[in-house]
């Protein structure tokens, strides 16, 4: 059995691959790392490819074309139970995400079954977002929760764990979601199977360099996206089993 692989998807990013390549290594030495390149126009499939021939443990899954962050992660999710991998990780590219970060959600992850990177359990740590941006994404996990009844602080967020027990009792097929929506669909189905859920603090920093991959249809989707799972949750706004859903908010105490 294998043991981490942080999934990273990429379109676009060859300013960012060798620095956060580095960075993920040197906070998890044991670690491996998937890019899953979507054919990106700019060579970062080719960087990662020879950053790969370099060190065994990094690894690329190319795909035709730009697909979606979604199909991205469910790409990467099934490359890495094939392989037999126990924690599997999603994280951005571009540094939004601390690398540092990641030996304090794998930690959270040994007792937990998803450990959610959270920007706003216990508080708010963004650095470098605009008032706007900010509104928009706590106003979404206000509304992620009055409908589908998740407790959980920063239900779009992207820097997560998975252990392998959780995707693989999830029909993966079946997640058609991207952007924000995919965070929030892959969250429900694990806390609605009574899987127990984590939060971690994180501080999150707008991206270094690069493009936000941020639109108007991916706040569209993400809208939608919360009433499907209400009504494929038969209206239910609680987990099936309560005692194993409970949210663990920092410090470790279960609320």
């Amino acid at each position: 059995m294998n043991g981490a692989l942080v999934v990273i998807p990429t379109y676009n990013e060859k300013e960012n691959v060798r620095d956060v390549s580095k960075a993920v290594l040197a906070a998890l030495p044991e670690g491996h790392i998937l890019f899953v390149d979507d054919n990106s126009p700019d060579g970062t499939g080719r960087i990662v490819d020879e950053l790969g021939a370099q060190d065994p443990r990094i690894h690329c899954l190319h795909r035709e074309g730009k697909q979606g962050l979604g199909r991205a992660y469910i790409a990467g999710f099934k490359w890495a139970l094939e392989r037999g991998y126990e924690f599997i990780f999603e994280m951005d590219a571009d540094f939004s995400h601390n690398p540092n970060d990641l030996p304090r959600i794998l930690d959270a992850a040994q007792e937990a079954d998803l450990a959610l990177g959270s920007r706003y359990v216990g508080g708010i740590r963004i650095i470098n977002w605009p008032l706007n941006r900010l509104i928009l994404s706590k106003g979404a996990a206000i509304y992620v929760h009055l409908v589908t009844g998740m407790p959980f602080s920063d239900p779009t967020g992207g820097f997560k764990c998975y252990r392998r027990a959780v995707l693989e009792s999830i029909d993966l097929d079946r997640i058609k979601s991207n952007g924000y929506s995919f965070q929030i669909e892959m969250t429900n189905e694990t806390w609605r199977r009574g899987f127990h859920v984590v939060e971690v603090p994180i501080t999150f920093e707008e991206r270094r360099s690069g493009h936000s991959k941020m639109s108007s249809s991916i706040v569209r989707e993400a809208l939608w996206m919360v009433w499907k799972l209400l009504f494929r949750n038969r209206l239910k706004r609680s987990a099936p089993d309560v005692r194993n859903a409970r949210s663990v908010k920092a410090g470790g105490s279960r609320s």
